[in-house]
């Protein structure tokens, strides 16, 4: 599986300490930026990189986005047809696996300021693992939109 990566400044810490945590697993890995900690970015530089390579194969690529709340980085990405990503800056667990099983999320936009690193790393692992459950009447709510 291929998952691209983008954060902004506020991300850019959790990024890089995910691009080594999801290097060994045998994921095939793609660092949209940011390359290099600046203050001065803006996420949707990054993001819409990643955004468009998931909308050109959604069922096939993901997308780990990370921002200072994760909210600003999912509204950029969700503009993308195809693209459906989910919002995680702490709380139940539980909601990681609803958006895989129910809403066959292939974005996850994480708030960095609100997450310490070992959870991020927790809440990936169990992103990924996560299959679509292709219940029919989750299915027809993906082919709506």
């Amino acid at each position: 599986m291929k998952i691209y990566l983008a954060s902004d400044h506020a991300g850019f810490k959790l990024k890089e300490a995910l691009k080594k945590f999801l290097t060994g697993p045998g994921y095939e890995i793609e660092d949209c930026g940011a390359f290099s900690l600046d203050p001065e970015d803006d996420y949707p530089t990054f993001v819409r990189l990643a955004a468009k390579a998931v909308a050109d194969d959604p069922d096939r690529r993901k997308a780990i986005i990370i921002g200072g709340s994760g909210q600003g980085e999912a509204m950029v990405a969700n503009r993308y047809h195809g693209v459906r990503a989910a919002v995680f800056y702490g709380g139940p667990i539980d909601i990681i696996k609803l958006s895989r099983e129910h809403n066959d999320a292939n974005v996850l936009s994480l708030g960095a300021r609100f997450l310490p690193e070992f959870e991020a790393l927790k809440v990936v692992e169990l992103w990924l693992k996560t299959p679509f459950s292709k219940e029919k009447r989750h299915q027809r709510r993906i082919d709506s939109f």
